[in-house]
């Protein structure tokens, strides 16, 4: 294209990998979160 705008790609593909971040995010941290849930509550009960 030319200078300005950036191209429709990049209107896209931008956002699109910032929420495929944003989900990959969300679904490890919620694993490590019932984990860690999990390693209290059999620490507890000893």
């Amino acid at each position: 294209m030319g200078e300005g705008w950036p191209s429709i790609a990049h209107v896209f593909y931008i956002p699109g990998v910032l929420l495929i971040g944003l989900a990959l995010g969300f679904v490890l941290g919620a694993r490590a979160a019932r984990e860690e849930m999990a390693r209290e509550q059999k620490r507890r009960k000893r």
